[in-house]
């Protein structure tokens, strides 16, 4: 029998609020595409599957930080944590009316409509307080990153304290990912600089999905996008001036050199090879995206363009996400689906291993 206390459940209380509030955001219009087109979801369809998202999102968080903890890292356990996790996930979908074939197939075309995709968007923006894709984010003051060595209040998301950091020059190569890196703009460790350039990119392709029939315009964000991915390629534009591709080939070099200190330990080694491993399958991703980006800047016509920017900004969100590949539900460190994301919980998860 499986103890039905091993994984939490979502929090009844604070999804229920979230779900109310559906009610007071359906007015939005269900978008076509830019020809006016009847999108593929009708309004209901699309507030189960908001419903859904969040109920299996809350799902996968709360099971997978259950399956991260030390004293579950047995193959046993971890096997058990997973048949949990299918038997609840399989519980929401049935709750929902739904198979996992149809919210397979609804998640797709959420996926490949732009206008569908933007009310999805906007929903869950209004429930979870999380920024709309495509919206500026203003970036914390260079003043307030300054404190960021140390990971200190107001320094970039995931920074890590000093003195959270292993001792020696293991801890060394561990702080140039996670609390600070000399060459970056703001100092800040490579893979929070990533995860900058990152959101920049995804914001300017976001744009160009905004103005299918504008060629000017999607060409203009895809110069955008090419800075932030990779500042060789475009010298100019609204990125930091680092890349993602730089920061991420970083990341994996330095979690490497970690891994091969004499002093490394075991939790050391294991999780350096989750880090650097995601952290070049993010490096990958931007060659694609830097390749997409490049042909919308040489297409021909809007139409040409508008098909590669709707590739180019699901590119630009699987390089933060990550990609769920063979889509068993969950997104993991391996070079098909590792994102930044995913590097980031592993070098928590290193740095946490580290103080046991």
């Amino acid at each position: 029998m499986f103890s039905r206390r091993a994984v939490p459940r979502p929090r009844p209380a604070r999804l229920g609020v979230a779900l109310l509030a559906l009610a007071g955001v359906l007015a939005l219009p269900v978008r076509g595409d830019a020809q006016g087109a009847v999108a593929p979801l009708s309004p209901a369809e699309l507030r189960k599957l908001v419903e859904t998202h969040l109920l299996v999102s809350a799902v996968h968080d709360s099971a997978d930080i259950e399956a991260s903890r030390q004293r579950n890292k047995t193959p046993a356990r971890q096997t058990e944590l997973a048949e949990l996790k299918r038997k609840q996930l399989a519980d929401v979908l049935a709750r929902q009316g739904l198979t996992a074939e149809a919210y397979q197939r609804q998640r797709y075309l959420v996926s490949v409509d732009n206008g569908l995709r933007f009310s999805f968007d906007s929903l869950v923006a209004t429930l979870t307080g999380a920024p709309l894709p495509g919206t500026v984010v203003p970036a914390a003051p260079a003043a307030a990153a300054a404190g960021g060595p140390g990971g200190a209040a107001g320094g970039p998301p995931g920074a890590i304290p000093n003195a959270q950091l292993p001792s020696g020059l293991v801890g060394t190569h561990i702080g140039h990912l996670g609390t600070t890196f000399p060459d970056t703009p703001e100092k800040w460790g490579l893979l929070p600089t990533a995860v900058a350039e990152a959101t920049i990119a995804q914001q300017h392709a976001a744009f160009a999905a905004r103005t299918p029939a504008d060629l000017a315009s999607m060409q203009r964000h895809a110069g955008h996008v090419l800075h932030a991915l990779d500042p060789s390629v475009e010298a100019q534009g609204p990125g930091r001036g680092f890349g993602v591709k730089r920061a991420a080939n970083g990341a994996a070099t330095h979690i490497e050199m970690a891994a091969k200190e004499p002093t490394a330990s075991a939790n050391v080694k294991t999780h350096a090879v989750h880090v650097a491993t995601a952290s070049r399958a993010v490096a990958a991703r931007v060659d694609a995206a830097v390749e997409l980006a490049q042909k919308i800047r040489k297409a021909a016509s809007a139409a040409e363009a508008a098909g590669l920017v709707s590739q180019l900004v699901s590119l630009c969100d699987q390089l933060v996400a990550g990609v769920d590949a063979n889509a068993d539900g969950r997104i993991g460190w391996d070079a098909q689906e590792g994102g930044l994301r995913q590097a980031q919980q592993h070098l928590q998860l290193l740095v946490a291993g580290e103080r046991k």
